[in-house]
């Protein structure tokens, strides 16, 4: 048994996150711990981005306890580290929390983990012990992830690989629980086959005569030219499929819309539009044919929804959907990113056999099994939860 701290009738949580991938994927675990009677919760956010946490918090109705607000414009990754850092310091002086949760990959993840340890305060890391063994791809969430972890005291890993790259690390197995993914768990609390888009483009498309590929772009590594060539590989597809269409929305980063706006943006069969809540696309993204990204958080969503997935990047750390046949990861070559997005077009058994592969990830459950591992953490509870998968 993992014992945190001596026994304590009411353990404060500390849960501090950055961005909108976190928020979408912390929200489930923070009502279920607020809902805990046994259990303190307060939120921390340093809004390391803006718009695009708010609007999650207002969509799962989270008040942080505390915000940093420390985005500036134009800023760099030694801003966010350093603005970050400082904000937490006071934040962990005034809060003494029994447990600092932190989640994924972010720079607010890493520089929460380390403000916890020179506080000496013991840290979760939720969805730990993904890997791709090459410190710049993802850069820098690759370091983020591994400098986070060895900086945790407890590990709610979301598969079993995950555990397994956290045992070849020498983390102590009493330390780990194997969970599910917590984006699942908010992925089917916001899907529903009722729902109704409030954008006139998205309310007007036609699912039954025209497929649909739903396309993100943003990872670092891919600007410029790998992003060039999976523009050029779409404009070919596309020149070759004329019942296709693609709803595109582009990353605010002007290194990515200068390209697009090159490449694609002359295109009839494209709607380049401003990046979406989570509400609305993950709607779409369960309406969609198919989903051409480099994002990490899709590659666990769209497979839960049958949506084949094709990964836009070299390495990935989410390698059980590859396993399972539910996502390809197929790199930033033209050749190659045109061939596999026209076989899934064109080939239905191929295409079929993608969509329902058996999602590796979740079942809806990993709140409740990291909630279930804090008290036991905490020795409120005797039962360690079951593992899943």
């Amino acid at each position: 048994m993992v014992n945190l701290r001596k026994f304590k009738p009411d353990p404060k949580i500390l849960v501090i996150f950055g961005t909108r991938p976190e928020a979408i994927k912390m929200a489930p675990l923070v009502r279920m711990l607020k809902n805990d009677d046994r259990l303190v919760c307060r939120v921390v956010v340093t809004a390391q981005h803006r718009e695009m946490l708010d609007q999650v918090l207002r969509l799962f109705d989270i008040v942080p306890d505390h915000d940093l607000n420390i985005m500036q414009a134009g800023q760099t990754l030694f801003d966010i580290t350093g603005r970050a850092l400082t904000g937490l310091q006071k934040v962990l002086e005034a809060e003494r929390p029994d447990l600092v949760l932190v989640h994924g990959d972010t720079t607010t993840t890493f520089v929460a983990a380390l403000a916890a340890y020179y506080m000496q305060v013991p840290v979760g890391h939720v969805e730990a012990g993904l890997r791709t063994g090459n410190k710049y791809s993802p850069f820098p969430e690759e370091m983020n992830r591994r400098l986070a972890g060895a900086l945790c005291d407890v590990h709610f890993a979301p598969t079993a690989g995950a555990r397994d790259n956290l045992l070849r690390e020498g983390v102590d197995p009493a330390r780990i629980y194997v969970t599910g993914n917590t984006v699942i768990d908010a992925l089917l609390a916001t899907v529903r086959a009722e729902y109704r888009f409030d954008d006139p483009l998205l309310s007007g498309l036609d699912f039954n005569r025209h497929r649909l590929i739903l396309m993100t772009t943003h990872r670092r590594e891919n600007l410029g030219d790998p992003m060039r060539d999976i523009y050029l590989a779409l404009r070919d597809v596309l020149q070759r499929h004329p019942d296709v269409r693609v709803i595109f929305p582009v990353h605010k980063n002007p290194a990515v819309r200068s390209v697009v706006q090159q490449v694609l943006g002359d295109s009839q069969q494209v709607h380049l539009i401003e990046p979406m809540d989570y509400e609305p696309f993950v709607n779409l993204e369960a309406r969609c044919h198919l989903v051409l990204t480099d994002s990490g958080g899709m590659q666990e969503e769209a497979p839960s929804l049958g949506k084949p997935v094709l990964v836009l990047r070299n390495t990935t750390e989410r390698p059980e959907a590859v396993d399972a046949g539910t996502v390809r990861l197929v790199g930033t070559d033209r050749i190659a990113v045109r061939t596999e997005t026209e076989r899934l077009l064109n080939d239905e058994a191929y295409y079929r056999a993608m969509a329902e592969a058996v999602n590796p990830y979740g079942d809806g459950m990993a709140c409740g099994r990291i909630v279930q591992a804090i008290k036991h953490a905490f020795k409120l509870s005797d039962r360690r939860p079951r593992e899943f998968g």
